[in-house]
This record gives structure tokens, C-alpha cells and sequence, in this order.
């Protein structure tokens, strides 16, 4: 069987695997799928199969990446500033009537290259406010939601660029399905022992309640991430306010927590590139104090780097832990993907900004103010960046001072010592 023909066999396993070991798609469900133009194929075969599983309405948002920058390239600072009230409603009005939302994104580092910041930023700052009850629903898991990912032009020309475009996007596909878990016989049933596996895993990190993690890398980093009283650690499946499971991201190797937004201190090294907003940002250094971003140095992208730092009061502090460990598939691959979605699943990360809820006991039902006094992060952005490397050691710090191994040169300490 040749490429192009596995990928035929395999799509419609992917997009069950989608719709149930990920969005967990409910009967009579409405289903909201967000995509890029050039992967309507996969999406009317993705609504399709939501269709077959008993979605009671398939509604698409659209996207295009080459009319998004014209936008951006054309049209003036004001028109930046403010959301239409159309563009707001569509997300709110399906959220209230509790639908699920399902993001196919496809990698472009280049989108915005050249494009004036101020548009960039100015727009993110303008849609997170107009849109904010959808998007702390989100964090706070009220609802299920997906995000995952389909082959582009420019995605495969980036990774395949010595192959022809057709030839470079069934690659892509190849990829893609690998690392996602879906070139076996049976995706779903493997997808039961993968998440089984993070539910130990994060079962074992909340058990232990360690008060701080210290990170060190041979590359410099030598950080120490406070953690909240009653943390949860999160990871593979997770239950909505209304009692069902779903993941949230596919592919995923990680689970993550919540750290204390005031209790950072130290330095940390990127170890790959992080894409924000279509633009590129390399090889960079942050150094921590009291959980605040002091000092930033970059080698590629450190305005754009500053310029995040300083969009809201809490874009400076951390909003996310994850653990992952460097043997993982997508890891394995040797390859940078350019797109978060898979990076931030190849290595151990950090976020700035926003802190999920859910890590927290009690944290969905607090509101902004107690969650702050928990000691969460809040911001309108939440951006992963990557920390993990083959020779990074985590000790957990438990509070009366215990360490305790988590992961030496790259991988679950235990596993090392086995």
C-alpha cells in the first residue's frame, strides 16, 4: 500500500478518533468546526462522520491565511481596535446553547511576517474582550472543545520542501496520523491505553502536592516553579461542568498543572522555536523574579517577545506547568514541526499567561478575584513555550523539604531507573 492510499484508509479513523476520544462529541450536540479553506475535504468528512455519531447541527467558521494577512496589510489601525458585533455573537451564541468547538489548525510561521505589531496585537486584545465569557468557559472546561491538526501548502512546503506539492502534503498526512496514534488498526483502542497512561501519571503528581519544581538544563536553565496549594495535575481526558470527558488536544503527551503566578524565580532557555501570531521567535532566554519576567533576550523575534510580555498585566507570569517526556513520538521524529500544537507535545513547556481552572481544587466554580488569591494567573493570552531537552532534570520539593526525582535527562525519573 502506497502512501497516498494509507492515508485514504486511515482519514476516517483519524476523524473518529477526533470526535470521540477527543471533542467526545455528545448525541443532539451541536459541533462548531473552525478550519482553513484548503482543508474543506477532511472537514465534510469529519462532519460526516459527526453527523453518523448523532451531532444534531455541523457549523463551520472558515479561515483563509493569505486574506487574513491582506487584511492585516491593508486595512487601518481602527479597524483593528474594535470586533463586530456579528463576529462576537457567533461565538457566544453557540456557546451558551452548549456546543462543541473543534479547531483544525495548520501551520504557517511566516503569516504575519512583516505585518505592523500594533494590528496584531491591538486585534487580540480587542477579540479576547468581545469574546471573554467563551473563552474562560473554555479554560475552565465548560464545555468540550479540540484542537488539531490538518496538512497546508505552506505547512508541508516548510517541512518537505525537496518534494512536490501533492507528494509533500501526503507526508504531512503521514505525519500527522503518526503522532496522533492513528496509523494502527485500531486508533480508538489505542487512544484507551494512551490515556490511561497520563491518567496515572497525573494522578501521581497530584498525589504528591510538591510545593515547588526546580528545572536545570546544561543549556542554563536553572528555574524554580512555585505550585499552589491543592493543585490538580491535568492531562489526556478531563471531565466538563457538565460530568462528560474529552481532550482537549490531539496529538497530546503532556499533563499539566497550575503554577503559583508569584512564585517564579531563575532562568529558563527555550529549546525550540515558538510561533505567535504568524510570527517566529528563537532561541530565547527569560529570567524570573517573584514570578515576573525581568530580563528577555531573544535571537530572532525579541520585540515581538516584549510586545507579548507586556499585553496585559498577567502576560508576564506563568500560566502553565506541563510535563513530557523528550522519548516521545513526536519527539522521536527529530523534527521541528513549527506549530505548537506538536512542539509543545515533544518536550516539556511552559505558558505565559492565562492558568487553567480546572488545575486548581474548586477552581471552575471561583471567580476571577478568588482564583487570583489561590494564587492563579490570569491574562487574555495563554502561550506555550518550549523547555524540554534530553539532559533536563525536575525535582519536586514537597514541604518539608523532601526532593523528589520527576524526570532526569529528559524522561520520568522512574523510567530512567528501570
Amino acid at each position: 500500500m502506497n502512501i497516498q492510499e494509507t492515508v485514504a484508509k486511515q482519514l476516517p479513523l483519524y476523524a473518529r478518533v477526533l470526535l470521540r476520544k477527543g471533542i467526545n462529541l455528545q448525541k443532539g450536540q451541536i459541533l462548531v468546526i473552525s478550519a482553513p479553506v484548503e482543508a474543506s475535504r477532511f472537514a465534510a468528512l469529519l462532519a460526516e462522520e459527526a453527523y453518523k455519531g448523532g451531532a444534531g447541527q455541523v457549523v463551520f467558521n472558515w479561515y483563509c491565511n493569505d486574506t487574513i494577512r491582506l487584511r492585516y496589510r491593508y486595512e487601518p489601525q481602527e479597524n483593528f481596535e474594535t470586533v463586530p458585533e456579528w463576529r462576537s455573537d457567533f461565538n457566544l451564541y453557540y456557546y451558551r446553547k452548549g456546543a462543541a468547538f473543534l479547531s483544525l489548525i495548520s501551520a504557517d510561521p511566516y503569516t504575519m511576517e512583516g505585518i505592523d505589531r500594533k494590528k496584531i496585537f491591538a486585534w487580540q486584545k480587542a477579540f479576547h474582550q468581545a469574546v471573554k465569557e467563551y473563552s474562560d468557559g473554555m479554560m475552565a472546561s465548560r464545555t468540550n472543545w479540540l484542537v488539531a491538526a490538518v496538512p497546508g501548502a505552506v505547512w508541508a512546503k516548510l517541512l518537505y520542501p525537496e518534494l512536490p506539492k501533492e507528494e509533500a502534503l501526503d507526508r504531512l498526512w503521514m505525519d500527522i496520523l503518526a503522532v496522533s496514534r492513528c496509523l494502527g488498526e485500531d486508533p480508538l483502542s489505542d487512544w484507551d491505553h494512551h490515556l490511561a497512561n497520563l491518567k496515572k501519571r497525573r494522578e501521581w503528581m497530584t498525589a504528591q502536592q510538591f510545593r515547588d519544581l526546580e528545572y536545570t538544563s546544561k543549556k542554563g536553565t536553572k528555574l524554580t516553579v512555585g505550585l499552589p496549594e491543592h493543585h490538580i495535575w491535568q492531562g489526556g481526558a478531563e471531565s466538563t461542568t457538565r460530568g462528560f470527558l474529552f481532550n482537549a488536544n490531539i496529538p497530546t503527551e503532556e499533563i499539566y498543572s497550575a503554577p503559583q503566578r508569584d512564585r517564579v524565580d531563575g532562568v529558563v532557555w527555550s529549546t525550540r522555536p515558538l510561533v505567535y501570531n504568524g510570527n517566529l521567535i528563537e532561541n530565547f532566554r527569560l529570567t524570573f523574579e517573584k514570578g515576573k519576567v525581568v530580563d528577555v533576550q531573544a535571537e530572532k523575534g525579541e520585540e515581538i517577545l516584549k510586545d507579548l510580555l507586556r499585553m496585559d498585566e498577567g502576560a508576564c507570569r506563568l500560566g502553565e506547568v506541563a510535563l513530557v517526556p523528550y522519548h516521545s513520538p513526536i519527539s522521536l521524529t527529530n523534527r521541528i514541526f513549527y506549530e505548537t500544537l506538536f512542539d509543545e507535545n515533544a518536550a516539556c513547556h511552559l505558558a505565559l499567561g492565562d492558568s487553567y481552572p480546572t488545575c486548581l481544587e474548586g477552581g471552575p466554580d471561583m471567580d476571577e478575584e478568588e482564583l487570583k488569591k489561590a494564587g492563579l494567573n490570569d491574562s487574555m493570552i495563554h502561550v506555550d513555550f518550549m523547555v524540554g531537552s534530553p539532559d533536563l532534570s525536575i525535582r519536586g520539593i514537597k514541604k518539608d523539604g523532601t526532593r523528589v526525582p520527576v524526570f532526569v535527562n529528559g524522561d520520568w525519573a522512574e523510567e530512567r531507573q528501570n
